[in-house]
């Protein structure tokens, strides 16, 4: 019997910048509910974002940043006859999108020393111009997927 489909609810755009994609990152960064703690950390790290890069949009910078920490292919653990091997697979583009936004605030959240809408600037403008550790998560995922190439043909 199949399962019930999950039915996906509308999502708001964020107040400032009336973006969807930003609206779900203050989703991510949120913890215990706390939204309006998420929306300042936000409005926060895009004035950051605005200072340091000297853009008029930082969300044209914040969108260049979930472009380049998407990953085109992971790998997914597969049982077959008794031993378990990790087949590459292409990766959903809703589900690129959020592995985008957990690794940057993962990364972000990992650093020390400075607020975190600081922390989340500087990692935006990191994975902005290719490179930190959100960057590095998504190579390391496509080296993995490289070496498995053998079980592709698992996939099914």
């Amino acid at each position: 019997m199949r399962r019930k489909l999950n039915i996906k609810r509308e999502l708001k755009p964020d107040i400032n910048y009336q973006s969807l994609k930003l609206g779900k990152f203050t989703n991510y960064i949120m913890e215990s509910g706390k939204k309006n703690v998420a929306r300042g950390i936000v409005a926060d790290c895009m004035n950051v974002i605005k200072e340091k890069m000297k853009v008029e949009n930082p969300l044209e910078v914040f969108e260049v940043a979930l472009k380049n920490t998407m990953p085109a292919m992971e790998v997914r653990s597969r049982r077959v006859g008794g031993a378990n091997y990790q087949v590459p697979r292409e990766v959903r583009p809703e589900r690129r999108q959020s592995l985008s936004m957990k690794w940057i605030i993962e990364a972000a959240r990992n650093k020390k020393g400075k607020p975190i809408h600081e922390k989340l600037a500087d990692e935006i403008i990191a994975a902005s111009k290719n490179e930190g550790e959100a960057i590095k998560k998504r190579e390391n995922m496509h080296k993995m997927a490289e070496a498995n190439k053998a079980f592709a043909h698992f996939a099914w």
